[in-house]
């Protein structure tokens, strides 16, 4: 596709806003067609709009075609612009719901995966005060990797997070919320599966292949910490289990995640009194700006569905 290298942008218009919101979403579904769901409009519609924003902005965002959807370079760092631009522009809506003393616009929330299962998480329940409280919010809710949620709230694309505590930012404000316990899970298949040595120690775990996280995380720090030989690297907690599952690797889950496959006899937890560890769950969100009368709101819906007296901000 040739677009205009002249082309200068000018003044952002609300066309140019709605035209980013729509690459947005392209570029989060994966491609114009699975798009359209989401957009609620014709592919044809969505692929005339991301040649109109081509157009005005004189690049080339994206390559479409029989090798399927992918972002130029310059595609990459509009999307990138995009999330700020965006983020921004739901800031200013929600400082302007704060001078009307009003509960409205998008709130954004990401967890960390597979919380709802953790009977101690009790998400769900402060969804369902912050609804009673704030009806007219629109509540859109992610599940996202430990890195993205940490980085999504600092630049503003989510206003709060729930992630697993593994370091600490001076840029966000932490409340801890629950618990999880992580075991060491192999699959059927495994050498260790039928029994292990009544007298296994971490060192006979290095023997084994092992499955982690693939960023920083308690995972990753249990697993250097204990020095595992890695064999194996996910990127969410479906996909360490799937490594387990496969009966050569060794990985750490989340009891109640797990106890699914450990029911139906796939898995099985190895000597769980002595390989596992315990993660608190936290709460995040950006110091400043100073969070919205939104954003504060949730806040204390998390703490109050989580019996959470008193504020507890870790530095």
């Amino acid at each position: 596709m040739q677009v205009n290298s002249r082309a200068a942008l000018g003044q952002l218009s609300d066309m140019d806003i709605r035209l980013l919101r729509v690459f947005k979403s392209v570029v989060e579904c994966g491609g114009m067609a699975a798009a359209e769901l989401e957009l609620n409009i014709g592919t044809s519609t969505v692929s005339r709009h991301i040649k109109d924003l081509e157009t005005r902005l004189g690049l080339t965002l994206c390559r479409r075609g029989r090798a399927g959807f992918a972002l130029t370079t310059e595609g990459q760092q509009i999307y990138s612009e995009t999330l700020r631009l965006l983020a921004g522009a739901d800031a200013f809506r929600n400082s302007v719901d704060e001078i009307h003393r009003r509960m409205g616009g998008q709130l954004n929330i990401a967890v960390f995966d597979k919380t709802a299962s953790n009977p101690q998480a009790h998400i769900g329940e402060a969804i369902a005060l912050f609804s009673e409280l704030a009806p007219e919010v629109s509540l859109h809710l992610f599940v996202a990797p430990l890195n993205a949620i940490e980085r999504g709230v600092i630049d503003g694309q989510f206003q709060v997070g729930v992630i697993p505590g593994h370091r600490s930012s001076e840029t966000l404000a932490y409340d801890a919320l629950f618990t999880e316990t992580m075991f060491l899970y192999c699959g059927a298949q495994h050498g260790l599966f039928q029994a292990e040595p009544p007298e296994m120690t971490w060192d006979d775990v290095r023997t084994h292949a092992f499955a982690g996280l693939g960023y920083h995380s308690p995972n990753m720090e249990i697993s250097q910490q204990v020095r595992l030989t890695r064999k194996a690297t996910g990127y969410d907690q479906e996909s360490i289990a799937t490594l387990i599952l496969s009966g050569k690797y060794l990985g750490f889950l989340p009891d109640h995640y797990a106890e699914g496959f450990v029911r139906t006899g796939q898995m099985r937890a190895v000597k769980p009194a002595l390989f596992r560890y315990t993660c608190s769950f936290l709460s995040i969100v950006r110091r400043s700006p100073q969070p919205s009368r939104v954003t504060r709101a949730f806040q204390d819906c998390l703490l109050q569905a989580h019996g959470v007296t008193g504020r507890s901000v870790i530095l």
